[in-house]
């Protein structure tokens, strides 16, 4: 008879996105494994919740309990685990390594996964769209990229990078047409600022957890799969064409952090973004830094103008700027198109939130102490979208400035008048547009 396999138990450190996926692909049917808990950082709220059966399998008939990772020294002992997975993105090398001491000195490995684990194969050809930082520019490259499929006669089906903060037995497939369907999902801020532009520009948007039946609806419905990724994170699937974005407006980065550097080694495209808002000298360290780590890709340059909805309004005022959050927060920018566009605008002064924040709104000031004169836009859930709120109104100004993705006036009732910022990609010589003319040329 032979013996019975004795299962490894292993965490996956996460922040609700790729620790699912590399469950649902990799980890959900090894029998030399078991997945004792997921952990939480990054994302409020994750923590407490149950990864639910109907995503597990008949082997976790229980679920699998996502606690937060400060205890992960503790489940470590609890559970007797020998392993311990890095499932998330945006992390600074050293941050990395600090993980792993933690994890190492509690009795565990550390362990990072490569992409041949958990990339899916497509039928229909794939282009991904990722950074090397959360807010480089992806969602406006991958709104151009869309516009050059369309161009070609291309149905497109874009999937996002997953941002599943609800019921997640409600979000195991997603699909995104209209406005009206990001209601339906319940979709808190941070998803409706990915989501949003993609609809408004009439593309076919799916989203979730479970990214292997995302994948199969959007096959049967598109000739090409746009991959839009979440944070730095690696593509899902295999891409035909892999673009990447840099930030000159943080040289140096695509060195620095996790995986975005290797999303730069691994790239067919590098974009250099806001060339118009950054520096020369620091344009010009982004491009060598990109030419020594991946000789062999394509560099293009690209700015990001930024557009106000009404410039006038803005000269002269005492404007209080909200920007996209993640970009501020975990992203570590200073400022967003928002700021920009107040300073172009001739804005009198730009309004510090600080002393007026509100719950978790003062909560997050205090925790990234980097930023000073403009409100993030947290909304990660309704509380979090109160305190937001609230924060606006008790703010003296003129006249808010909101450089979001979305509309938050549609979300929030504000106290006082508004403008919008857009702000989208914009090449010279089309040389993104010749990259996925030939990609799609190679795939027939």
């Amino acid at each position: 008879m032979p013996a019975k396999t004795v299962k490894k138990n292993l965490i996956i450190m996460g922040a609700a996105g790729r620790d699912f996926h590399d469950f649902n692909v990799y980890w959900k049917n090894r029998s030399d494994y078991r997945v004792v808990a997921f952990t939480a950082a990054q994302i409020p709220d994750i923590a407490g919740r149950v990864y639910p059966r109907e995503l597990t399998g008949p082997d976790y008939p229980k679920g699998i309990p996502i606690e937060n990772e400060a205890d992960i020294v503790d489940l470590i002992k609890k559970h007797k685990v020998e392993e311990a997975t890095l499932a998330y993105s945006d992390l600074n090398h050293l941050d990395v390594m600090h993980k792993a001491a933690i994890v190492n000195a509690a009795g565990a490995d550390f362990r990072l996964m490569g992409w041949k684990q958990t990339m899916l194969e497509s039928k229909k050809p794939v282009i991904a769209v990722c950074a090397v930082r959360t807010g480089c520019g992806k969602s406006q490259t991958t709104r151009k990229v869309c516009e050059y499929l369309k161009a070609l006669g291309k149905k497109v089906a874009v999937i996002r990078h997953p941002m599943p903060y609800g019921d997640l037995t409600k979000q195991i497939c997603q699909r995104f047409a209209k406005l009206e369907d990001m209601d339906l999902h319940k979709c808190t801020i941070e998803e409706r600022e990915e989501y949003e532009p993609h609809i408004a520009a009439g593309n076919i948007l799916y989203a979730g957890v479970d990214y292997g039946e995302i994948l199969r609806r959007a096959e049967a419905e598109a000739d090409v799969i746009l991959w839009d990724g979440g944070n730095n994170d690696l593509p899902f699937y295999k891409p035909d064409l892999h673009i990447v974005v840099t930030d000159p407006l943080r040289p140096g980065h695509e060195l620095a952090y996790y995986p975005g550097e290797t999303n730069l080694r691994m790239a067919d495209v590098v974009i250099i973004n806001k060339v118009d808002s950054a520096q020369p000298d620091k344009v010009a360290l982004v491009e060598a830094n990109i030419r020594a780590a991946n000789p062999r890709a394509k560099v293009i340059r690209a700015e990001s103008p930024v557009t106000v909805t009404d410039p006038g309004q803005v000269k002269g005022k005492r404007v209080l700027v909200v920007e996209d959050g993640p970009t501020l927060t975990h992203g570590e920018m200073r400022f967003g198109a928002g700021h920009v566009a107040a300073t172009r605008a001739g804005a009198k002064e730009i309004v510090d939130a600080r002393p007026y924040a509100v719950g978790s709104i003062k909560t997050t000031f205090e925790k990234y102490t980097h930023i000073t004169d403009i409100l993030p836009a947290m909304g990660y859930g309704d509380k979090q979208m109160a305190d937001l709120r609230q924060t606006i109104d008790a703010t003296p100004c003129d006249l808010v400035i909101i450089g979001t993705p979305i509309d938050l006036t549609r979300l929030l009732k504000l106290n006082k008048p508004s403008v919008r910022v857009t702000y989208d990609l914009k090449e010279t010589g089309g040389a993104l547009r010749d990259a996925v003319t030939k990609a799609m040329a190679a795939r027939g």
